[in-house]
């Protein structure tokens, strides 16, 4: 039997007993005995382990663990790290040899992370119960991807990605896809993530999981296999967000059949749903893998919700967000100040410019490598 847990991450609220290795604190007595019981523990690490700060420049937290944090990893027998996130080079790449090397010392094996990308795009072969499973994982772009001459994660690559999962298939009795993706928060695939994940599945994925969400999401039977597109957390104390407080863990027992068991975030440490609890998270997951059935309500939904966050998205490219008098009246508008300030900021020719400049292939590429350059 295969477990596997999505967002497994020491913050200040817990990080002493991830040291002392109190499993029974963090994860309850209960789902301690599961782990125990499990031939082989998945689980994704986004943070690196190390003892020494080295930021690298990037939007958004970099985020940083003790090395002594890994106790509480030996203590529950973590078998496999996928490390193809969007944290793992946030100190580095002194913080990513640290992480290995802390790992190495324990005896945790890791996949999607390399010292170049050549070594970070190789998948894991293991055996359980007399079964050959292959396991891939895969990042999308943020500011920690592997590149031909330096160390990072394994990305998601439209050609590439799925040639990986086509020849790992072909050695593998079951292959799982841990595709570390997907728009924070949300609930439901994009059209384009759907239109992958389905890719996935089609070159011989049996099971493909979207992490990184940090939200339960819903789940589509595809052909001859089946996508989770949200896993939620499973241990990561840093938010009280609604959608952070749930999660599944995803059980795959000897004949591939699969369970979801929810864990409830208390506090900062989690336990297993009681039976109240693990109705509903499920109920609710029902419903909405039900919702995702219609391709309308997939493209429909998401124009929604991108619609909530163009214009947030578009004060970045202002800089104007960084101005707390501004934030303070965006707030007191309840939000609604953005799309004022965007609306007189930006006029419809350079809307349109905006527009062509991201979604052509070309020309994307070349604005995105330019930033790259300058970003050095």
């Amino acid at each position: 039997m295969i477990l596997i847990g999505a967002d497994f991450v020491p913050t200040k609220s817990n990080k002493k007993f991830f040291a002392e290795g109190n499993a029974e604190y963090l994860l309850g007595e209960e789902l301690c005995k599961m782990l125990q019981k499990a031939d082989y523990r998945i689980f994704n690490l986004e943070i690196p382990l190390t003892d020494k700060e080295t930021p690298i420049n990037k939007c958004g937290p970099n985020l940083i663990a003790d090395t002594n944090n890994v106790k509480l990893y030996e203590k529950i027998e973590v078998d496999l790290f996928t490390l193809a996130n969007n944290h793992i080079m946030d100190q580095g790449e002194a913080g990513y040899f640290s992480t290995i090397n802390v790992l190495d010392n324990v005896g945790i094996d890791y996949l999607g992370c390399g010292n170049t990308l050549s070594d970070a795009c190789k998948p894991k072969i293991v055996e359980v119960k007399g079964k050959k499973i292959g396991i891939y994982s895969c990042v999308e772009h943020e500011f920690s991807i592997a590149s031909a001459n330096s160390a990072g994660a394994n990305p998601f690559d439209v050609i590439e990605s799925y040639n990986h999962v086509k020849n790992l298939s072909n050695a593998c009795d079951y292959t799982i896809v841990l595709y570390h993706g997907g728009k924070e928060h949300y609930r439901f695939p994009s059209p384009n993530l759907q239109k992958y994940c389905r890719n996935f599945i089609e070159k011989g994925a049996n099971i493909v999981i979207c992490q990184h969400s940090h939200c339960i999401g819903c789940e589509e039977n595809y052909k001859n296999g089946k996508i989770i597109y949200g896993q939620g957390n499973f241990l990561f104390d840093d938010s009280d967000d609604e959608c952070w407080k749930t999660g599944l863990l995803i059980q795959i027992k000897d004949d591939f059949e699969i369970n979801y068991i929810p864990v409830v975030k208390c506090a900062n440490r989690i336990r297993l749903a009681d039976e109240y609890e693990k109705t509903q998270i499920l109920n609710q997951f029902d419903a909405r893998s039900e919702m995702i059935k219609s391709e309308k309500f997939v493209y429909d939904n998401f124009s929604i919700f991108a619609s909530q966050n163009i214009y947030n998205y578009l004060l970045w490219l202002t800089g104007v967000d960084n101005n707390i008098v501004f934030r303070v009246i965006n707030r007191i508008f309840r939000y609604k100040f953005s799309e004022f300030f965007i609306k007189k900021k930006y006029s419809k020719n350079q809307m349109l410019k905006i527009e062509n400049m991201t979604c052509c292939e070309s020309i994307s590429e070349l604005f995105v490598q330019g930033l790259k350059d300058i970003n050095k």
